[in-house]
């Protein structure tokens, strides 16, 4: 089975278009080194839970969105391979040193997945 990547940040939607434009570019790095599937999605149906939530994860503030994101690879050592690419493609540079959202609040795993099934929609 695969391996997958998975993060979870607060964006301000004041900078939502520019962590669009660095996520598409990102996705471009990360492909190119042999991921698999790259997936960004905002959240839409995020309530802020009593206990547990992803806004509260994330400590998300009112003016802030969910981000949901995740990469998968073909197994762990890949996924070491290519995230070591990533990290040294001067592509994301200065991404890295000037991101639109807080770091520190970002939740981030890596995942050793057991089961896998899609369906592609139908037209």
């Amino acid at each position: 089975m695969s391996y997958v990547d998975g993060f979870v940040i607060a964006v301000p939607q004041a900078k939502l278009d520019e962590y669009k434009e660095m996520a598409r570019k990102a996705c471009d790095v990360w492909m190119e080194h042999g991921a698999l599937a790259y997936a960004e999605c905002t959240g839409d149906d995020v309530p802020y839970g009593e206990l547990t939530s992803f806004p509260r994860a994330v400590q998300a503030k009112e003016d802030e969105i969910v981000i949901f994101s995740w990469v998968v690879y073909q197994s762990r050592k890949d996924r070491d391979e290519i995230l070591a690419k990533v990290m040294a493609d001067p592509r994301l540079k200065g991404d890295m040193e000037n991101m639109p959202f807080d770091g520190k609040r970002m939740i981030y795993g890596g995942f050793e997945s057991f089961l896998n099934v899609r369906k592609e929609p139908k037209h």
